[in-house]
């Protein structure tokens, strides 16, 4: 009986709870959009359903990797994703102009990029810890030197997905990369000047883009990758094209106002409103309280990542909790941002909510990372002591 009661008290169950409303929420919104759409012949809630079931295990697959079995395996777990990124740029299925795609049997299509995102949270929190326990003193040779070596790892994965192409998924590993480099113990000296400079970069960019295109043709850029960036921030000058998507979205989420049209209001159309476009759903069924209750609840899912990196105190895990807050919240923005027009049209999917096998399994492989670290946390003290005698 004691021991499952300590078996019990490594579960953190408020987690759990969270990840089980929000898995409520998706099947509600997917149920929804599905009964508004005639063009959908697929069970859409059914297969949500399933790659629920089959996620929750790998939930518990990652639960039983312990502090040991993360720092040992790191770089074969970095291997085993540079592969899959070759593996999708040879064999892969081409969608929608992206080659990111292989093919499971009985499952369906998968994304590798999904489960390289927690792959990389992984081997960065292990270069990160390997660097500040070899250089106990931070100076700016050696923050300079972390720079480079993140850099160095991160840039490999970087390539091969930007080569698929996918531009959503290397934003999300820019955000990852930006969130674990701010808590490496890295000076504000280099950080400051790093991150000013790129967003005066991207600032500059999105200018030349909206003033004097002709000077990024120049470079090579073509006229269609200007056109994201233009319908963000008019989507009325290419109503029918480009900004159809975003003013149709911002339509049906306004027509819910506060309390919302109820489940199944059909009242406009939107293209992918089961996937990346899922907030419209919400939005317009459940108006701005329903929209708000589901903030609240990646607010607390966030909270609650926090507080084990927190409650734990360890410096790896504070490095993957940090990585995988990012993951989360970057993604919640962005396509919360971009259903609003405030963020230009990604690709993103919903965490947890859109519906998708592969973006469910990476962010559901994250949770289990951050459920791991509690439930592995005394042995990974032993382990820890073990090691310094």
């Amino acid at each position: 009986m004691n021991q499952q009661n300590k078996m019990a008290g490594r579960i953190d169950y408020g987690i759990i709870l969270t990840l089980m409303l929000l898995c409520l929420i998706s099947l509600i919104s997917i149920y929804s959009a599905q009964i508004t759409n005639a063009q959908y012949d697929t069970n859409f809630v059914m297969k949500q359903i399933v790659w629920y079931v089959v996620t929750t295990f790998a939930i518990i697959v990652m639960m039983q990797l312990d502090y040991d079995r993360l720092t040992k395996w790191a770089y074969y777990y970095y291997a085993l994703g540079i592969f899959l990124l070759i593996f999708v740029l040879v064999f892969g299925k081409e969608v929608k102009g992206a080659k990111s795609w292989i093919i499971i049997p009985f499952l369906g299509s998968l994304q590798p990029s999904e489960v390289v995102k927690v792959i990389i949270i992984i081997v960065l929190a292990k270069v990160i810890m390997d660097h500040n326990n070899k250089f106990k003193v931070h100076t700016i040779k050696y923050d300079f030197w972390l720079i480079v070596k993140i850099g160095l790892f991160a840039a490999v994965p970087l390539v091969l997905i930007m080569l698929q192409p996918d531009l959503g998924t290397t934003l999300v590993f820019i955000a990852i990369i930006a969130g674990m480099i701010l808590v490496s113990g890295i000076s504000w000296k280099i950080i400051v000047p790093l991150y000013g400079g790129i967003i005066a970069i991207g600032t500059a960019a999105i200018w030349m883009v909206i003033n004097h295109p002709n000077w990024l043709t120049a470079l090579g850029f073509q006229d269609y990758q200007f056109r994201r960036i233009t319908t963000w921030i008019n989507p009325e000058t290419d109503p029918l094209d480009g900004g159809y998507q975003v003013l149709r979205a911002m339509t049906a989420i306004g027509s819910g106002q506060i309390t919302g049209n109820g489940t199944g209001y059909d009242a406009i159309a939107i293209p992918e409103n089961h996937n990346d476009f899922i907030f419209t759903i919400i939005g317009g069924d459940y108006g701005f309280v329903g929209a708000s209750i589901l903030l609240a609840l990646y607010f607390l899912l966030i909270y609650q990542i926090i507080r084990v990196a927190l409650d734990i105190n360890i410096p790896y895990y504070s490095y993957i909790c940090t990585g995988v807050v990012m993951m989360i919240m970057f993604h919640v923005l962005e396509n919360v941002g971009m259903n609003i027009g405030l963020l230009p049209i990604t690709g993103i999917p919903l965490p947890f909510i859109s519906y998708g096998g592969s973006a469910l399994l990476g962010n559901m492989m994250a949770i289990g990372l951050i459920l791991s670290i509690r439930f592995n946390y005394q042995k990974s003290m032993f382990e820890m002591d073990a090691k310094n005698i």
